[in-house]
């Protein structure tokens, strides 16, 4: 077998040393290649999570009738609420807040592993007119709602009010917390702040009457969202000072923290730190001590009620055990010696006092003589 040598043997070494290069540069590049697809993939505006999406079994019903919602895209296990608003459209949501929805006929649901779930609602007359949607909005956690329109039969419809603009609000100073706690709230009530903070309009159209929403979150709990609307217009360019009020469950204590809300962003977060209501402990440490105190007392109330005392058990074994205990022992009555006359009062050393046993004139005289020793 001979052996190549020259420019042809040059030429079949090269490409052998070229194609092992290559094989190598493939297998460096290619994975890197996969995970930035994989990347963009994941990141691409159609791979994103569903957004949710509500759905009536009938678009109209009178009041005193019977809808069933059904929703899908939610997260699963969620806690949401379901109410018939007024004053409201899809595009626009829910213009009055829950101040023009039928909350009294309101109702919860929670989502399946799925994040689908289906409920039947109450037809109700929203406190404001239609135009009316269905409104399913999160409780807990990570704020997303939908709407689908609903018309309430024989409910009246009024125009939405117009858009001349958008009014955009942002706070403008940091946010705190004012009032005292009285001395309930050392005993166990509520604890209860103003939430003050400046705004300002920093759209081209006046906000009227924002609605705001308050959340308290306590140690690792999702925070509970309140709506609070603020009555009053703040101008384009122009700022106001808005105070919200915020309070407590009963007996709360411990590290919060307050958020505030427009909209879907969030535009302040203030800790708030509550001292523990000592009083509660107080009272329990004092009926802990009082109440077996007292019942102490009673049972030896009842004790010394019930036992008969040791005189009395001794009299009753006395006069069980005399033989004379019928006799009755008869005393001769005094008399008592007759009162002097008025007159002046005889000299003391002639005077004699009447023993008990003797009258006076009974009484032995020195002066009278007696028959013994005489004849």
């Amino acid at each position: 077998m001979t052996r190549r040598t020259g420019p042809a043997a040059f030429r079949s070494d090269g490409r052998g040393r070229a194609g092992v290069l290559l094989a190598a540069l493939l297998a460096v590049i290619l994975p890197a290649l996969l995970l930035t697809a994989t990347g963009a993939r994941a990141e691409s505006p159609g791979r994103a999570d569903p957004k949710p999406v509500v759905t009536l079994s009938q678009k109209q019903a009178g009041k005193g009738g019977e809808i069933t919602v059904k929703g899908k895209g939610w997260r699963s296990d969620t806690l949401l609420m379901m109410l018939i608003c007024g004053q409201s459209t899809p595009a626009r949501g829910v213009i009055g807040g829950t101040n023009s929805c039928a909350n009294a006929e309101g109702r919860a649901v929670t989502t399946d592993k799925k994040g689908a779930f289906a409920k039947k609602l109450p037809v109700a007359e929203p406190p404001a007119p239609c135009p009316c949607v269905v409104h399913v909005a999160t409780v807990t956690g990570e704020q997303a709602l939908a709407d689908a329109v609903f018309v309430v039969a024989g409910h009246p419809v009024a125009a939405l009010p117009k858009q001349t603009g958008e009014g955009k609000l942002a706070v403008l100073a940091a946010t705190r917390l004012e009032g005292d706690s009285g001395i309930l709230t050392w005993f166990g009530a509520p604890p209860s702040r103003r939430l003050v903070f400046t705004v300002g309009n920093l759209g081209s159209a006046p906000v009227k009457d924002p609605v705001f929403r308050v959340g308290t979150a306590h140690g690792v709990y999702a925070a509970q969202w309140e709506e609070r609307q603020w009555r009053g217009t703040v101008e384009p360019g122009r700022k106001a000072r808005i105070e919200l009020p915020v309070e407590l469950t009963a007996g709360a204590h411990g590290d919060y923290q307050i958020s505030l809300k427009y909209g879907t962003k969030v535009l302040a977060e203030q800790p708030w730190g509550v001292g523990r209501p000592w009083g509660v402990t107080l009272f329990w440490i004092l009926l802990c001590l009082v109440v077996p105190a007292a019942v102490f007392r009673i049972g030896m109330a009842i004790v010394d009620k019930v036992r008969p005392s040791p005189g009395r058990a001794a009299g009753r074994r006395g006069r069980r055990s005399s033989p004379r205990s019928g006799v009755t022992v008869r005393f001769p009555k005094l008399r008592r010696a007759p009162a002097p006359a008025a007159g002046p009062a005889p000299p003391a050393s002639t005077t004699t006092a009447a023993l008990p046993w003797f009258t006076p004139d009974s009484a032995p005289s020195e002066h009278r003589p007696t028959t013994k020793g005489h004849s």
